[in-house]
């Protein structure tokens, strides 16, 4: 990604998101930051006070989209099926578009033994289940989808389908196309679900 134009702290988090993806978690210290930035880490943590703000920022940027496309599928109007589908669809492009994004996904068991880490992750995680479950109410009502499926069970399946799948596109170094088979999935269990 050319960072060359980005607010410097936006460019710390952009090459924060990197080294977690090339790296781990695991490999992630302020010293890798601060020399891939050209910077002391004093100058960093005139940025931000602590690795764990740091990190705080990048969940933030991590789910910076989701408002954007949670109120996209309201000004849409979409049947219900369409907007499940375009939730789906919109995180697997942007994860498509940016991949080291994925490895935040993957570094959230390891954050989670930080409480204000644990608590980002479990909000950003709960209001994408939220907003998923909404969908799925949504079409039980329109009667697309079968009315004996519980919504928060298949939201469940959803989002764990869509998060699998990443993981499996990320270890077999994202040689498929991610959205085509997400989607497949997704579209799949949702014929599973039909009325």
């Amino acid at each position: 990604m050319d960072i060359t134009l980005i607010h410097r702290s936006d460019r710390i988090i952009i090459t924060t998101i990197d080294i977690i993806d090339e790296l781990g978690i695991q490999g992630l210290t302020t010293k890798e930051i601060a020399r891939r930035q050209e910077m002391s880490e004093a100058t960093l943590f005139r940025h931000f006070r602590s690795k764990n703000e740091l990190l705080l920022s990048v969940l933030d940027y991590y789910a910076k989209f989701d408002s954007d496309i949670f109120l996209s599928i309201k000004m849409k109007a979409l049947k219900p099926k369409e907007a499940i589908i375009y939730f789906v669809e919109s995180f697997v492009t942007y994860y498509e578009n940016y991949p080291a994004i994925t490895a935040i996904t993957q570094a959230f068991d390891v954050m989670k033994y930080d409480a204000e880490l644990e608590e980002k992750i479990k909000y950003i995680f709960a209001k994408r289940l939220e907003v998923m479950k909404s969908l799925i109410d949504t079409a039980k009502e329109a009667q697309m989808i079968t009315l004996s499926a519980d919504s928060e069970s298949l939201a469940d399946i959803i989002i764990s389908t869509c998060n699998g799948i990443c993981l499996k596109w990320r270890i077999y170094n994202k040689s498929f196309s991610l959205s085509n088979k997400t989607l497949y999935a997704v579209n799949m269990l949702l014929d599973t679900f039909s009325m």
